[in-house]
């Protein structure tokens, strides 16, 4: 595991984070390994949010064919 320490944040800022780490009750430092986990997360897969969005859940059954990943293709000619 890493360590960050993160300097010359101002009051305000400091005081949101506070606020919403309050809200979820957590610690101020645990609600900034979720903001930075969350933020550089990767970008959730078409067919992911698609089941997310309108699955079993939500009355919808979908069936995803089963896909391999690959490069996308190069548009620079």
């Amino acid at each position: 595991m890493g360590n960050l320490s993160v300097r010359k944040l101002d009051d305000e800022t400091m005081e949101r984070l506070r606020i919403r780490a309050a809200e979820h009750g957590i610690s101020m430092e645990e609600e900034a390994r979720r903001i930075l986990s969350q933020a550089v997360a990767a970008p959730a897969k078409l067919g992911d949010l698609a089941i997310e969005l309108f699955g079993q859940t939500h009355g919808v059954d979908l069936k995803m064919p089963d896909r391999t990943e690959h490069d996308p293709l190069a548009l620079d000619g």
